[in-house]
């Protein structure tokens, strides 16, 4: 059970950082291109990406690591690598909840409305929160693969 566990809760950080790399490195290209359409499109596509992708796979990561603990005894909440890890995996969470989901529609609905310099400004704004995420993340597996302390 427990390598099954642990194979959900890697395929699913994989899902979410190469997601937010993969978006990130998009968005960066319309932003460059910085055509209204390609902006608008994009923005778009990012009310259908969120939900499929970057919904589940917070939750995947988190259960599925929660889960891993309880069954297992090698592995305990009180070890400070751990609760290092849901800290950081909690802080992209919460980026992406708070700061990007804002910045996504926002942006959507600036470029649905013809307003091209709000569309991009707030694209802006979603991809540099894109890029915390994955530096949080990046930090998180450091410290899951390294487990400082022990």
């Amino acid at each position: 059970m427990y390598g099954w566990l642990l194979f959900v809760h890697i395929l699913a950080a994989m899902v979410w950082v190469g997601g937010a790399l993969t978006l990130s490195a998009l968005a960066t290209h319309v932003l460059h291109e910085g055509r209204s359409d390609a902006v608008h499109r994009f923005v778009t596509s990012l009310r259908v990406i969120g939900p499929l992708v970057f919904a589940p796979a917070p939750v995947l990561v988190i259960g599925f690591g929660v889960w891993i603990v309880l069954i297992g005894d090698t592995w305990t909440f009180a070890q400070a690598w751990l609760s290092a890890s849901f800290a950081l995996f909690g802080a992209a969470f919460l980026v992406g909840v708070a700061f990007q989901s804002r910045a996504a529609i926002a942006a959507e609905r600036a470029a649905a409305d013809d307003r091209q310099d709000e569309a991009i400004r707030q694209l802006r704004r979603w991809s540099w929160g894109s890029r915390v995420v994955v530096v949080l993340l990046a930090a998180a597996t450091w410290v899951m693969v390294f487990k400082p302390g022990m």
